[in-house]
Order: structure tokens, then C-alpha cells, then sequence
């Protein structure tokens, strides 16, 4: 019985040691600039992006990793975003328009 303890008591203490939001892709705030549905690629002016150590803003050209998400914004939209390196490109993979 202690030793079943022991485990479950060092499962929770390593569960909350992770940091909050550990997994949670980073919604970054941008406008878009450009969009070429044809290409499956968007122009988004945008503030920094911690995860790619990213720490000022600057306006890029993005793949969209699904092209019928480019249809739900326009050119001047403001935006929070996700994105992540998909075989070795800058892509969008979430996009919502800001309120």
C-alpha cells in the first residue's frame, strides 16, 4: 500500500511541476497584409513570436496549413494566430479574427 502511494503521490507532484499551458500552442496578434489563396499563403504584420525566439514583430509571409481558413479573414484584419514549423516552412495552423 505505501509503495502505490509513494507512485501516485510522485505522479501528481510531476504532473503539476510541468508549467501551465506547457502543450497550449501561443496565440500570437497580427494583421493580415496579403492573402494568396492561390498560393495557400498569407502575409501577416505581426507582434513577436516567443516560440521560434522570435522577440520582435515584424510582417512575414505564412503557409496556411489548411487554405479554407485564408477565406474566414481579409487584408486588414486583425488577427491571433497559431503557427509551427511544418517541413521546415513558417505555417499558420489557427487563425480567428481579434475582437
Amino acid at each position: 500500500m505505501l509503495i502505490k502511494n509513494s507512485i501516485a503521490i510522485t505522479a501528481i507532484a510531476l504532473t503539476l511541476a510541468l508549467p501551465v499551458g506547457a502543450s497550449a500552442q501561443e496565440l500570437v496578434n497580427g494583421q493580415v497584409t496579403k492573402i494568396d489563396v492561390s498560393a495557400g499563403k498569407i502575409t501577416i504584420k505581426h507582434g513577436p513570436i516567443k516560440k521560434f525566439d522570435m522577440d520582435d514583430g515584424m510582417t512575414m509571409v505564412f503557409r496556411a496549413q489548411d487554405p479554407a481558413m485564408l477565406k474566414a479573414v481579409k487584408a486588414g484584419d486583425k488577427i491571433k494566430f497559431e503557427t509551427d514549423k511544418v517541413n521546415g516552412q513558417f505555417t499558420v495552423t489557427k487563425i480567428q479574427k481579434a475582437n
